[in-house]
């Protein structure tokens, strides 16, 4: 295999690479984006509306009412109130650390794995695109070192290596930085959302589990 050949096959996969590399974080962002809108209630009233049912039953002692409101609904709120309701003989202190541990765990920890790769592609993308454009320059260049004449159009493929991986590598990268903007108020939104819900349940919660230790 030539030089010319070993800088083409090179070139070759550095493509591959980036088309790796643009598809896992294209894909990282819509799992981001999705998972986010499955945690949190489209708006405040619909969270409101469905706190209101649950409260109620709290207010009533009815746990196994609210707790089957809660069963089956992946959003973050009703997930962490029925984690409440199971474990409200823990006390409401220690069901107060668990709920904030559990988000953590089971939410924000998964949301931050992917953006963590999304963040990885933005950084990758240009190295790769930096990396095709040496290369490129090494075999124009190399051409230029070895032949006494050389045909413009023998560096035609260098020179568009090197352009080609450099644009495909802003590409990919300058559209991410905006999903990455648009995700963090996403998912700012979704904390607060999920804040605001979980206070207002644990005030009703505290007083109907109070209620039922004095009951006992």
């Amino acid at each position: 295999m030539s030089i010319s050949e070993l800088y083409t096959f090179i070139g070759n996969l550095t493509y591959g690479a980036q088309a790796v590399v643009a598809f896992w974080g294209t894909f990282c962002v819509i799992v981001v984006w999705r998972r986010v809108g499955q945690k949190r209630f489209k708006t405040e009233e619909a969270q409101n509306a469905f706190l209101s049912e649950v409260t109620q039953s709290l207010a009533k002692g009815d746990f196994e009412g609210a707790a089957a409101r809660c069963d089956g609904d992946v959003r973050a709120v009703p997930q962490l109130a029925l984690v409440a309701i199971l474990n409200r003989q823990l006390g409401f202190a220690k069901v107060q650390q668990l709920l904030q541990d559990r988000f953590q765990r089971d939410i924000m920890n998964d949301l931050e794995q992917h953006m963590t790769w999304v963040h990885t592609v933005i950084k990758t993308a240009p190295m790769l695109g930096l990396f095709g454009t040496v290369l490129g320059m090494m075999g124009a260049f190399g051409k230029l070192a070895t032949a006494e004449r050389v045909n413009p159009t023998d560096l035609a493929s260098d020179i568009s290596l090197a352009l080609i991986t450099t644009a495909i590598g802003l590409t990919t990268a300058i559209p991410m930085m905006v999903c990455v903007a648009g995700i963090n108020i996403r998912i700012r939104r979704m904390e607060e959302l999920v804040a605001a819900g979980l206070n207002q349940f644990l005030e009703v919660f505290q007083v109907a589990v109070s209620s039922a230790a004095k009951r006992k």
